[in-house]
């Protein structure tokens, strides 16, 4: 009875250890990015803008985290919001559709985030789907950007600045535990 006590205890202790040690190998990496939308004349015509190129500072990041970039399990996208900064008086209502792409030097573009059929109900700030590939290889790289492919639904009169703001999950070793 005490030996069978004693395997019980020690389990309770060992999966609560790898809980605490599966909550320091987690945090957060958020990046921010502005996208200007040209005003247009045209309606259901798909378009394209692109980021300048994003600082990852990863290394860093891992360092600051107490881990190293060969110690990187995954980076996933938990969170892409999209915040529409000027003019104060535009709203997301002329947008159908967008999607989001992810870009790094010498890997393929990759889709990362997407809504469809947003509602035109004068909202200033949307939230995307997003995917669950692994992106490691992007945030792992010095500098990343992001291309979004667009339709709208309504004439843009003005020039559009719009905030994107994403939040990468990261799951790593600490220093090899």
């Amino acid at each position: 009875m005490k030996k069978m006590l004693l395997i019980i205890v020690g389990l309770m202790l060992i999966y609560g250890s790898c809980k605490v040690i599966d909550k320091l190998t987690h945090f957060n990496m958020d990046y921010n990015s502005t996208i200007t939308i040209k005003s247009s004349f045209f309606i259901d015509v798909p378009f394209d803008v692109w980021t300048p190129d994003i600082p990852t500072d990863s290394k860093q990041s891992f360092e600051n985290n107490d881990t190293r970039t060969d110690l990187i399990e995954v980076i996933s996208l938990t969170k892409l919001n999209m915040n529409i900064k000027s003019p104060a008086d535009q709203t997301f209502d002329f947008l159908k559709s967008i999607e989001i792409y992810i870009n790094a030097d010498g890997l393929d573009e990759k889709k990362i985030a997407w809504i469809n059929d947003i509602p035109k109900t004068g909202v200033k700030s949307i939230s995307l789907e997003t995917s669950s590939d692994d992106l490691k290889d992007y945030i792992k790289k010095d500098n990343y950007s992001l291309r979004t492919h667009s339709v709208t639904r309504e004439l843009i009169s003005k020039n559009t600045d719009v905030d994107i703001n994403s939040s990468f999950f990261v799951d790593a070793k600490i220093l090899g535990i």
